[in-house]
């Protein structure tokens, strides 16, 4: 019950900052069940419930009802942790191409997520918000080269991210 407190408290004082930045913008269309499935998280501008998470994994499906049923997983503290595991529900917004949806951890709170980038092979996302307070990269493996993240860096910058913010998720298998 704490837990649920703490994530309802958090969500709301969220929603209550003011937005100084332009909506950011999405990629044009997301196949939906093609991005189903895991993604490792690979660096983040963490919620508190992500600070020192260690292989951290997003895993989503498609519902029958058109919402993503989601499961986030990590080790807290380090890869012998505790596992900790979230199960928000997507919710996609009608006539975004599927690349916005509305997240929601409690009911009847939904925060903003958008797919601000994807490559071809939907082997790597960038999950934003307008507000740049919170931010995700993620790929279908736990490695991602360095010349990938650091282009997806530069386009967060290019975005208005504090890239300072930026921490890398510790991934080990």
């Amino acid at each position: 019950m704490k837990k649920l407190t703490m994530l309802s408290l958090f969500w709301m004082m969220a929603g209550c900052q003011s937005v100084t930045h332009p909506p950011l913008a999405t990629v044009t269309y997301v196949d939906l069940p093609r991005f189903m499935g895991d993604w490792y998280v690979i660096a983040n501008i963490p919620t508190f419930i992500e600070q020192g998470a260690h292989n951290a994994v997003e895993s989503y499906r498609l519902d029958a009802d058109g919402t993503v049923a989601t499961t986030f997983t990590f080790r807290a503290g380090g890869f012998d942790g505790p596992v900790k595991r979230f199960n928000p529900r997507g919710f996609v917004v009608e006539n975004t191409g599927n690349a916005e949806w509305g997240m929601r951890f409690v009911w009847p709170f939904k925060s903003e997520y958008r797919i601000t980038y994807l490559n071809e092979s939907y082997s790597q996302t960038v999950i934003g918000r307008t507000k740049r307070d919170y931010v995700w990269i993620m790929s279908r493996s736990p490695i991602m080269s360095e010349a990938d993240y650091q282009r997806l860096v530069q386009l967060l910058a290019d975005q208005g991210y504090d890239v300072n913010k930026l921490q890398k998720v510790p991934q080990h298998w």
